[in-house]
């Protein structure tokens, strides 16, 4: 297993328990180490005074377990192994704990972590994964006592993240947020959590990188530490050496399953937003700025004449969306959102997301190399579907209608010209019933691409529609033609087109002149 993994409890097979033989030699060297070298510096000895620290949270931390039933079919027959395989006993174990070998229904069962933010409240975080699905969830705190979760108050899939509720018969130990902007790479972190079923676990790493996307969801921004997380873990706290609660334990990149050191918890930053929103409403209420975005290439950079590939590149805005009302245009690159820089693609939709619904913010952006600000009102994004869509037209019929220019099979040969790899042809009836492409699109269709050019591994292909050269929209093949030469004229190496394909999907791309 390559990718990232989610850090749910799982049952190990009794074989897979192995004693570690002694470390005979270390005390030792440590000794002699010590001897000739003195103590090390401050800074290098690791976090001191973990144990008071740990002894303090533990109650806060709850394990989680939950169970859920399966539908099946009945009369599904069940693997049947030799008697005195290899795995006989495993397949036993797992089996008779998935609910016998009857037909139908069987429950399951998992376990993760959680820890609570207001013991009066009776108020538990931790992973959407943890519960996702689950028929009941039961809530076991250190001191042995458990409690049965009323309620889920909401559960946010994007983040991973849920919040629930019990009733607690005395206010229960809880922990508070921290501030994981303030965390560097290198600071000391605790974990504290229920891997492979032993609750109360403790492990202590350091934060080795922060502003993750391990291509989870849209709004990745993970911290990575080198703490032990293993299943289990999913949804139990990242300490600051403060006590403060400054990530949620999510996922793990392990070949084995095990923690191999390098773990990511969603950072309480963005954590704190999302559980106040599920506290008070009982779902997510994220900004929306009305925008298509897509990354700063180093061919895009250099189409821009950007000295850093820096900033969120405006595909396209949405119609009667708050970027287009404050006057947002296509082919704007975004800098900076609300004060603070807007880096990589990513980080634009998690700032807006972020963003309180109505507020106005202050947007700098680049457009044709000027720097300016535009004042934005925030509005609120529709989970899970389009608030607005983008620009679109009606299609039409992919048939092709026949008529000039078509051969006896129905398709259409390709005429045109040829530029940058590209064979272009002026859009008629029988390119745009052939291609998809609605009454309204506008500009020069591509017919054919060279498969050894530029813009083939641009993936510009057949049925693309180049609707702007250099910013400057597109009517005719001279247009095209006039705006490479001016491009070529500036000194620039690249050229600036935006294409639209047969969805309406709108892109900008940067083609080197050959």
């Amino acid at each position: 297993m390559n990718g990232p993994v989610q850090c749910e409890w799982v049952e190990r097979p009794r074989s897979a328990w192995r004693a570690l033989p002694a470390a005979r030699t270390a005390a030792p060297l440590a000794a002699v180490t010590a001897l000739l070298l003195g103590p090390p510096p401050a800074q290098m000895r690791g976090a001191a005074h973990v144990a008071p620290g740990a002894e303090k949270l533990l109650d806060a931390v709850v394990n989680i377990s939950t169970n859920q039933t399966l539908k099946g079919s009945e009369g599904a027959p069940l693997p049947k192994v030799p008697k005195g395989a290899p795995f006989e006993e495993f397949f036993e174990d797992f089996f008779d704990r998935k609910g016998g070998r009857g037909p139908g229904d069987r429950k399951v069962s998992a376990q993760g972590s959680g820890f609570v933010i207001d013991g009066k409240e009776g108020l538990i975080v931790t992973n959407n994964h943890v519960i996702e699905g689950a028929d009941e969830i039961i809530i076991n705190f250190a001191d042995g006592s458990k409690l049965k979760v009323d309620k889920v108050l909401g559960k946010d899939s994007k983040t991973d993240l849920a919040l629930l509720k019990v009733t607690p018969k005395k206010p229960l130990a809880q922990v508070p947020f921290g501030a994981s902007g303030k965390m560097k790479v290198g600071d000391w972190v605790m974990a504290i959590g229920n891997p492979f079923g032993l609750g109360g676990s403790v492990s202590v790493g350091i934060i080795s990188a922060k502003q993750r996307d391990i291509n989870t969801g849209p709004y990745d921004d993970y911290l990575q530490t080198d703490a032990a997380i293993n299943k289990g873990n999913s949804g139990g706290p990242l300490f600051n050496m403060d006590g403060e609660v400054i990530g949620v334990n999510t996922a793990i990149i392990s070949p084995t399953g095990g923690s191999i050191g390098i773990g990511f918890a969603v950072p309480s930053d963005a954590a704190t937003i999302v559980v106040e929103q599920l506290r008070q409403f009982g779902e997510t209420r994220r900004g929306w700025l009305g925008v298509n975005v897509q990354s700063i290439t180093d061919d895009l950079a250099e189409a821009y004449g950007l000295k850093e590939n820096v900033g969120a590149l405006v595909a396209s805005v949405a119609p009667e969306g708050p970027a287009a009302k404050a006057g947002i245009l296509d082919g704007d690159v975004i800098v900076k959102f609300d004060g603070k820089d807007v880096t990589t693609m990513r980080g634009l939709p998690r700032l807006v997301s972020q963003t309180q619904i109505g507020k106005e913010v202050d947007v700098e952006l680049l457009r044709k190399g000027q720097r300016r600000t535009v004042r934005v009102a925030i509005g609120r994004l529709v989970e899970d579907a389009k608030a607005a869509p983008a620009k679109t037209s009606k299609r039409v019929n992919p048939k092709s209608r026949g008529g000039k220019g078509n051969d006896k099979g129905g398709n259409i040969r390709p005429p045109g010209q040829s530029l940058i790899g590209l064979v272009l042809a002026p859009l008629t009836d029988d390119l745009r019933s052939k291609h998809g492409l609605g009454p309204n699109v506008k500009g020069v269709v591509v017919v054919d691409v060279d498969p050894a050019s530029s813009a083939a591994q641009r993936q510009i292909k057949a049925g693309d529609v180049i609707v702007e050269v250099a910013q400057e929209a597109v009517t005719s093949i001279d247009d095209i033609s006039k705006g490479i030469e001016r491009v070529r004229t500036a000194g620039r190496n690249a050229v600036l087109l935006r294409v639209e394909d047969g969805k309406g999907d709108m892109r900008f791309v940067a083609v080197p002149i050959e």
